[in-house]
Formats: C-alpha cells, sequence, structure tokens
C-alpha cells in the first residue's frame, strides 16, 4: 500500500508531525484559517476535478464530449459524474435525440463555489509552502 503524507504518523515524533500538518493556513477571505486536512475530498480527486473544471469553462458538455475530452471510459465518467451529481455540485439533462440518448452535464451554482473554495485552499497551501 502507498504511503501518504495524510495518513496518521506513529512513533515519538507522532505529535509534533500531527501539529505540523494540521497548522492553520491564511485564506485569503477575511483571514480565515484553512486546515490543510480539509480539502473538499469530492472535488480533490483528479477525475471529478476534471469534470468540474472542464464544466466550469463551458456552460454544458455532454457525456461524450466529457469522455473524450477526459480521455476516460464510460464507467469511470459515469461513476464520477454521479458522485457530483449527488453531492449537488453538477446537473445532469437527459434527453433524446431521435432515438439515441443524449445526456448533458452543468456546474451548478454550488459546484461552482465549491470549486471556488477548493482552488483558494490550494492557492493557500502552495503559498504556504513558498514561505517556508
Amino acid at each position: 500500500m502507498a504511503d501518504s503524507n495524510l495518513a496518521p504518523k506513529r512513533g515519538p515524533h507522532a505529535p509534533a508531525a500531527a501539529a505540523q500538518r494540521r497548522a492553520p493556513l491564511r485564506g485569503e477571505r477575511g483571514g480565515a484559517a484553512l486546515d490543510p486536512l480539509e480539502l473538499d475530498r469530492l472535488i480533490h480527486e483528479r477525475m471529478r476535478l476534471a469534470i468540474v473544471s472542464a464544466l466550469a469553462v463551458n456552460d454544458t458538455l455532454s457525456f461524450n464530449e466529457l469522455k473524450r475530452l477526459l480521455d476516460t471510459t464510460d464507467g469511470n465518467l459515469s461513476v464520477h459524474a454521479r458522485k457530483l451529481e449527488e453531492a449537488g455540485y453538477v446537473s445532469c439533462t437527459k434527453t433524446f435525440e431521435g432515438r439515441v440518448p443524449r445526456t448533458e452535464y452543468r456546474l451548478s451554482a454550488a459546484g461552482r463555489r465549491a470549486l471556488e473554495r477548493y482552488l483558494e485552499h490550494m492557492e493557500a497551501l502552495i503559498r504556504a509552502t513558498r514561505e517556508r
């Protein structure tokens, strides 16, 4: 199993390492502290971040357009898009063009806010890393 730097540390240095990992970062808005471990895990996953990002710069994208753009499989896209839809981050509209089904996705207002928060959080992490 791959070692993750987000996994809890064990041993004599664990409390210091944990405190260092949890040190709040100063965010852009009102100086609110950002906890580096509090990333939006739903968006942080690579494929879901790609879906949300693609929809942020396009009004709508069809299932096939997203599939081609992200170079992924039907099943992979379907699973990740459904998770985003369940969270209210994207809306899904299913129609037919003749007998051919067409699924279109659109980023919701909640999804746009979540992406903006995620990007602000990542920018704060980058700034904090460069300041050290």
